[in-house]
């Protein structure tokens, strides 16, 4: 009589441990993809900023996919928060908040059994913050200023800038489809058409990826494991 009463309670133990351990490997993955797109993202950039000239460009494939290294103060693709040092260092703490609550949200996907690809997501929105991050946090503390010549290690705290105010690198420009307007076209005649003009990075991609494949795919990827199976067994006993 014990031994069958004690049954259920072995089995929601060992069920707990799988899915503790499952979810200690999806976790894991999860940082993996991180690491992954912060070491290509962080090697680009310093890979760009110590091998050009600010404003330097080099067509890669034909001149539709070019490299142009920029820098700015902003968020992603070039766009601005504010001018000055206050801006600045808003924007970049409220970016180190966001990187502290992104892991927790992280955390709470695996934990809550949602979907690989919400947990793939995930993963990609926050190493684009970090990587992003890490140019605002440090580069300003070892890096030489990038102006009329290029820029090279420093010893740490001798760079062009205090902490948190580093400049972010930016470097991947796609001017896909550029004419110039006719002439004869109001306001905008005689001026040159570009698509697509913002120079980003690979953070910004990793970001925007994210964002993007949770806002197309969001009644796939926004629910629960569980919910998923349950609504496809309510489809089945429809049937």
């Amino acid at each position: 009589m014990i031994t069958e009463m004690a049954k259920p309670i072995a089995y929601a133990l060992i069920f707990a441990f799988y899915e503790q351990k499952h979810n200690q490997v999806k976790y894991r993955y999860a940082l993996l993809i991180i690491l992954l797109v912060i070491i290509a993202d962080q090697w680009s950039k310093i890979y760009v900023k110590t091998h050009f000239y600010y404003g330097e460009e080099v067509n890669v494939i034909g001149t539709w996919f070019r490299l142009h290294f920029i820098e700015n103060n902003g968020m992603a693709f070039g766009m601005k928060f504010s001018q000055g040092t206050m801006g600045k260092l808003l924007l970049t703490s409220f970016r180190l908040i966001a990187v502290g609550f992104g892991f927790y949200v992280l955390k709470q996907l695996v934990v809550r059994q949602y979907t690989r690809g919400a947990i793939i997501c995930g993963a990609l929105i926050l190493a684009g913050a970090m990587g992003n991050l890490i140019d605002s946090m440090f580069y300003g503390l070892i890096f030489s200023e990038s102006s009329f010549h290029i820029a090279k290690f420093v010893p740490f705290g001798e760079g062009y800038g205090k902490f948190l105010h580093g400049q972010v690198v930016d470097m991947l420009y796609f001017p896909m489809v550029e004419f110039k307007v006719p002439e004869s076209v109001p306001f905008v005649g005689g001026k040159l058409f570009s698509f697509f003009d913002p120079v980003f990075n690979i953070a910004d991609a990793a970001i925007s990826t994210g964002v993007i494949t949770l806002l197309v795919f969001q009644k796939k990827m926004i629910h629960k494991k569980e919910e998923i199976a349950t609504t496809e067994m309510n489809g089945e006993s429809g049937n």
